[in-house]
């Protein structure tokens, strides 16, 4: 079955940077492009960063381009968020993702606290 497990979540400074990991699992990684959301409190989950199967395309939300970069490596069957200039309004929970087949796929999450 789809397995996605999102770690580097924490607590960092205004300014500071974080590596989040997502390692899937359970389905032909290197076929499917992935994304990164992430909920806020009292917020609505948002699309932060997409990435498609061969690197080639990337988007980015307005509110974090500049300052976030999503890669992966199909060897390792990871994607990755690199996330620099972190402001507090980067706070939240934040989500690994894949459709596949019509149905998507979640990870439990990884937290992003960011405060002085």
């Amino acid at each position: 079955q789809v397995q996605l497990v999102e770690s580097g979540g924490g607590l960092v400074q205004p300014g500071g940077s974080l590596r989040l990991s997502c390692a899937a699992s359970g389905f032909t990684f290197s076929s499917y492009g992935m994304n990164w959301y992430r909920r806020a409190p009292g917020k609505e989950r948002e699309l932060v960063a997409s990435v498609s199967s061969t690197s080639r395309t990337t988007h980015y939300a307005d509110s974090i381009k500049d300052r976030f970069t999503i890669s992966r490596n199909n060897a390792k069957n990871t994607v990755y968020l690199q996330m620099n200039r972190l402001k507090p309004e980067d706070t939240a929970t934040y989500y690994c993702n894949v459709i596949r087949n019509g149905a998507r796929y979640w990870g439990q999450g990884t937290q992003v606290t960011v405060s002085s």
